[in-house]
């Protein structure tokens, strides 16, 4: 039994993770805002994480052997967390994103190499990313390139002499859930091709990385009980473009799909995608994680969020 703190966990796969924490016998602590209660049988505590002395005083006199951090955006965060945390915990886990890889939101010449992209291809605590003039810098302006790169120099300032062991989990593109899937990307999809709209795509879309929310909250479990440090991966086996996710969505729809081919630079639908950085899941698979196929729970994600699309 461990006692852990996760930072977050309010809402998505962040719930379901507490509860499988919960589940399994650790002392569950649940830290946010108040924006919503824990489940029974966890812990809560009130605090706003960018305010260092709040933390503090919220956290009192308790250590951990765990901490999952579901909501580190900023390098300020990550620095505030550093301060608080160094010798209250005896493991450090932050969810990140696999938009740390994307090409379109990294300095030039800088983009990896090599699709699917191991972990090894990008160590944001070295430059371009950790100094120098390009550090902080995003491509160009605008909130997915600054999602990326806030979350590149957060896990920069961790993954720099880390005063407790550190995992970064790069997680995929999340799916499933209906509508705790907030971003309503998948329902974008349902929607569309439901009504018989053209979905948006580009000329050459290329595939891209997914993992089910339930298989998220499950990794992030099995990761909070390991050794391991370091930059990994969390993605199912298979990366579909836009055209395969289309072709699931009709096929539980009924409706053939019909796309509309963007303009070069222009916006496309979710997911489709003109550059390649789908993830290589090969370390976590080493580790001793058995991820499931895209194909095998993607029509059941389709069929849920059907279900729940007006």
């Amino acid at each position: 039994m461990k006692r852990i703190l996760v930072i977050g966990g309010s809402r998505y796969f962040g719930k379901s993770l507490v509860a499988r924490l919960r589940d399994e016998g650790n002392t569950v602590t649940v830290l946010n805002r108040g924006s919503s209660a824990p489940p029974p049988g966890v812990g809560r505590l009130l605090a706003d994480r960018d305010d260092e002395a709040g933390l503090r005083a919220a956290l009192g006199r308790r250590d951990f052997d765990v901490v999952v951090d579901q909501v580190c955006y900023t390098p300020l965060q990550a620095a505030v967390a550093r301060r608080v945390f160094t010798g209250r915990t005896g493991r450090y886990v932050m969810t990140s994103t696999m938009e740390v890889y994307d090409p379109a939101t990294l300095p030039a010449g800088s983009a990896p190499h090599t699709v699917p992209v191991a972990e090894e291809s990008l160590d944001p605590a070295r430059p371009p990313f950790g100094s120098g003039p390009e550090a902080g810098r995003p491509a160009r302006a605008g909130a997915a390139h600054a999602y990326a790169e806030g979350k590149r120099r957060a896990e920069a300032v961790f993954l720099r002499e880390p005063p407790f062991p550190y995992v970064t989990v790069r997680t995929a593109h999340v799916l499933g859930g209906g509508r705790a899937e907030f971003t309503g990307r998948l329902a974008h999809y349902v929607e569309r091709i439901g009504a018989g709209t053209p979905v948006d795509v580009h000329e050459a879309p290329y595939g891209t990385s997914f993992i089910h929310h339930l298989e998220m909250a499950d990794f992030l479990r099995w990761t909070a009980g390991q050794t391991f440090t370091g930059p990994v991966n969390a993605a199912s086996h298979g990366a579909p473009d836009v055209h395969a996710l289309c072709a699931a969505v009709g096929e539980q729809l009924g409706r053939r799909p019909r796309h509309r081919v963007v303009e070069a630079g222009a916006d496309a639908s979710p997911f489709s995608f003109d550059r390649a950085y789908a993830m290589d899941n090969s370390r976590a698979t080493a580790l001793g994680f058995t991820f499931g196929r895209v194909a095998d729970w993607l029509p059941g994600a389709v069929a849920e969020t059907a279900r729940d699309t007006p």
